[in-house]
């Protein structure tokens, strides 16, 4: 985490109290010190970089005032945007690619520098794009005060990796004053105790026990070890990013402001199709409408329509990482979604039977594709592919307490939609005391549970 999290609960409850006593009796000073404490949680990480997310913020501003007169400017936009972005991501692989290319045609070796990458910068970099485009398509104002668009790219419990939160959904909120009298604390709470027991237990102990280790070295393990671990690494990457998305969405209620969905469930989908309407929500909706729609969609052929499927996903890939396992996690999400939209519903059959098959084949297809994801390297993805028929080898790695950790990961996707409305419902007529003993003791109960030392987020990564 960006601050140990002993500190981070210390900055909140100061930031918590300070926000809502300048909401009561200095309105004006709110969004200043809401940008001040995004700063100061930023720059706890890197100073450099808090001012260069500063300066690409007031770019945005700068941009958003002028791009309804010209689309020269959205085009220098969001070409600076991508440019900063790729310099940082791509730059280090893009020249040991070429390294073998230079040496043959008797060039020395490229240079290959160490280039550290701003946490947060692909979600960061996303914000700005939409809020330009959508400013030139008129979905949203051109925003005159710098501080307000300052805000809602900084507003730290989103910063370091989302959800990509548009600007015509928080910019009100943002130039609004909170409601002091409605702070939903049971909303707030629930949100952010489950994401730490999904992030502290789950994620925690899967990584540890089984996923880390495999991944590593996966010729050391037999075929039920490296099964699990593709099984496992499929449910902490849920739970280590939607654990993160709780909070987030958490922590801004407490605040008074509110953020979208994130994840939905996705581990139920029936289909590819429907397992990216539940994932990564922000990412899954702002790739169709700021890549996707605009390469044409589905409104043309269906080769058309095949190969914007194709680029959104492989685009979508290579916007996690400069690697080929990122390409290759892409273009077998967007063949699989080619594959699935050809076939439709005629080749499974109806009924119960045919909801079990094309659940089985979509959650596999999701676990194959996140082994891609999560190895260092293709090679890694042939030593465990050639591990899982090798039953000569002992699989000694895995324990029933692990898999039922992954069983519990799997199972949560399938309570009551609504549960946490449920027991918010329950727990919103306590007294504000009691709800803090209620919530305090869940929070000890979740510290005993995991195991010592938290890892960062996944997608602090990205």
């Amino acid at each position: 985490m960006l601050f140990p999290t002993g500190i981070f609960a210390l900055f909140f409850a100061v930031v918590f109290a300070t926000h809502w006593l300048l909401v009561r009796f200095a309105p004006a000073l709110t969004r200043p010190f809401l940008l001040l404490a995004s700063l100061a949680f930023y720059g706890f990480w890197s100073i450099p970089f808090c001012a260069a997310l500063l300066a690409i913020g007031l770019f945005a501003w700068a941009i958003g005032l002028k791009v309804r007169e010209d689309e020269n400017w959205l085009i220098l936009g969001v070409g600076g945007t991508l440019g900063w972005l790729a310099y940082f991501k791509y730059t280090g692989f893009l020249l040991r690619e070429a390294t073998p290319l230079a040496v043959s045609l008797g060039f020395p070796p490229l240079p290959a520098p160490e280039i550290l990458l701003p946490v947060g910068i692909s979600f960061y970099c996303f914000q700005v794009i939409s809020y330009m485009v959508d400013v030139r398509r008129g979905d949203v104002a051109a925003e005159r005060s710098p501080l307000n668009v300052l805000v809602y790219l900084c507003f730290f419990p989103h910063l370091a990796a989302g959800p990509i939160v548009r600007a015509a959904h928080f910019l009100p909120q943002v130039a609004a004053l909170p409601d002091r009298w409605r702070v939903p604390l049971a909303m707030g709470g629930l949100l952010i105790l489950g994401g730490l027991f999904k992030k502290m237990v789950l994620a925690n102990e899967i990584a540890t026990g089984i996923v880390d280790p495999v991944f590593r070295d996966p010729a050391s393990y037999g075929a039920l070890d490296i099964a699990l671990a593709a099984y496992g690494y499929t449910i902490q990457i849920w739970c280590d990013f939607s654990g993160y998305s709780d909070i987030a969405i958490g922590l801004a209620a407490l605040l008074g402001y509110h953020f979208p969905k994130n994840f939905d469930q996705p581990f139920r989908a029936l289909s590819l199709s429907e397992f990216w309407r539940r994932w990564h929500i922000s990412l899954s909706t702002w790739l169709r409408d700021y890549l996707y729609k605009p390469l044409g969609g589905s409104r043309g052929t269906e080769g058309r329509t095949a190969r914007n499927l194709m680029l959104t996903m492989v685009l979508g890939g290579i916007w996690h990482g400069a690697a080929w396992t990122f390409v290759a996690w892409g273009a077998l999400h967007g063949a699989a979604l080619v594959i699935e939209r050809a076939l439709g519903l005629r080749a499974v059959p109806s009924g119960w039977g045919g909801r079990i098959l094309r659940w089985t084949i979509t959650f596999h297809i999701v676990v194959a594709a996140f082994v891609l994801f999560r190895a260092p390297d293709l090679a890694t993805v042939g030593t465990m592919a050639a591990g899982l028929v090798d039953l000569e080898m002992p699989s000694e790695a895995w324990t029933w307490r692990l898999l039922a950790f992954v069983a519990l990961g799997l199972g949560l996707h399938f309570l009551p939609a609504d549960l946490r409305q449920r027991s918010e419902a329950l727990l919103a007529p306590l007294h504000p005391a009691l709800l803090g003993l209620v919530f305090g003791a869940a929070l000890l109960g979740i510290l005993l549970a995991a195991p010592e030392g938290v890892a960062p987020f996944i997608y602090f990564q990205f």
